[in-house]
């Protein structure tokens, strides 16, 4: 089960497998061939970046049975997706912005693949075979805009809206894992990804007929029930079995 990160010890970033309380330092490419290197870093003496650098960020909007089940809304018959730009990601500690003039921004914990090779059409089955992997993510809605009933681009696509991290993790199933959200310390979000209306292998044959996947490329996968407001000053933790904890603060 390997964890990958991206990181910079303050000569450029990196990328490292996560060995406990370390990193060692990888060369070639997480997404082709690489080997370890000898260089080892602690990990509380370098700062963890976005573990990868998308081109594009593709989103699923309701996607948990039990939010359906609230809202009282019919199934949907095909994953409801958005786009939001690569400027949208962040890394673990990072600031996630409040625009001006937003006075409901939420919080969203998401279960987040991250494609591993160039594809497109892949079929259900062949999908999975497409992932490297699996970190937590947050997508981040100024509601202002939705409520108005003013496109997604806008409430979903400012800058550092699409916080991710901390490492992408290899081997586990993606389609049950627990997923949780802390807001100041509080869990606001706790159920598991089985709970999905569209599992990832659905997820990514309904992308990749769209459009083309590359390399780096990621897609969130929804959010359970619980999403909350947030306001300056605030901390908000996803966690993803498994994965770990994704840390960030909001200003």
């Amino acid at each position: 089960m390997n964890k990958y990160v991206r990181f910079d010890d303050g000569k450029g970033p990196k990328y490292g497998l996560l060995e406990g309380e370390k990193i060692a330092e990888l060369e070639g490419s997480i997404f082709g061939k690489w080997s370890k290197t000898s260089k080892v870093y602690d990990l509380n003496k370098v700062k963890l970046l976005a573990p990868c650098e998308p081109t594009k960020v593709v989103g699923v909007g309701t996607n948990y049975k039990e939010v359906i089940n609230e809202k009282g809304d019919p199934m949907p018959e095909e994953p409801i997706i958005f786009l939001k730009p690569s400027t949208s990601v962040i890394g673990p500690d990072e600031a996630i912005v409040c625009p001006p003039g937003v006075k409901e921004l939420n919080y969203e914990a998401e279960l987040v693949v991250v494609i591993k090779d160039k594809i497109k059409n892949v079929s259900v089955e062949d999908a999975k075979n497409h992932v490297l992997g699996y970190t937590c993510g947050n997508d981040i809605t100024a509601k202002d805009f939705m409520i108005k009933g003013k496109p997604w681009t806008k409430a979903k696509c400012y800058d550092t809206f699409m916080p991710i991290g901390p490492c992408i993790v290899e081997g586990i199933d993606g389609d049950n894992l627990g997923i949780k959200m802390y807001h100041n310390g509080k869990v606001t979000q706790d159920s598991n990804t089985s709970d999905m209306i569209f599992n990832v292998s659905q997820i990514i044959a309904f992308v990749s007929a769209i459009m083309t996947l590359n390399p780096g490329d990621i897609i969130s996968t929804g959010t359970p029930p619980g999403k909350g407001n947030l306001a300056a000053g605030d901390i908000i933790e996803a966690e993803l079995e498994n994965i770990g904890r994704l840390k960030n603060t909001v200003k």
